[in-house]
């Protein structure tokens, strides 16, 4: 239930400037910034605080921090079973770690899914057959009752 809650959150967002490390609804968020704050809403505090991060965040060491991360505080599950506030992840170049983030709205032929993109701001877009080539891992979030208990 936790997914259906998370995309009239996510959409609360829509039109937040893009700011790097930002996480402030209205104010300026990137794409961990946005997964942040929603599931800071739903579970009432936010998920680890990051350390100060680059725009190359471990690619020097190759390391999937983000993804890591992801683990620790979501659900994984199967890239083919997506649904409505699922978190998916991306690797924007082959061989480069993977560093964005999204959260998915609508599945099916007219998929659609929330980010930051730098230069847009928080924005739903269509998950077209580019974006869709770059999934490496979907998450869920955790049941709210599950949390709460």
């Amino acid at each position: 239930m936790s997914g259906a809650q998370a995309v009239p959150e996510a959409r609360r967002w829509l039109g937040t400037p893009y700011v790097h490390q930002g996480a402030i609804c209205g104010a300026g968020c990137d794409c961990l910034g946005l997964i942040r704050g929603v599931y800071g809403t739903l579970y009432g505090d936010p998920a680890e605080v990051p350390p100060a991060y680059s725009r190359d965040w471990s690619e020097p060491q190759g390391e999937e921090r983000l993804w890591q991360a992801a683990l620790r505080h979501l659900q994984d599950k199967p890239l083919m079973q997506a649904a409505p506030g699922d978190v998916i992840l991306f690797r924007m170049r082959s061989g480069a770690v993977a560093k964005h983030l999204g959260l998915q709205t609508i599945c099916g032929a007219q998929a659609r899914f929330i980010h930051a993109y730098q230069g847009h701001g928080v924005v739903e877009t269509a998950l077209s057959m580019p974006w869709q080539r770059r999934i490496v891992a979907r998450f869920a979030f955790p049941d709210l009752n599950q949390q709460q208990e």
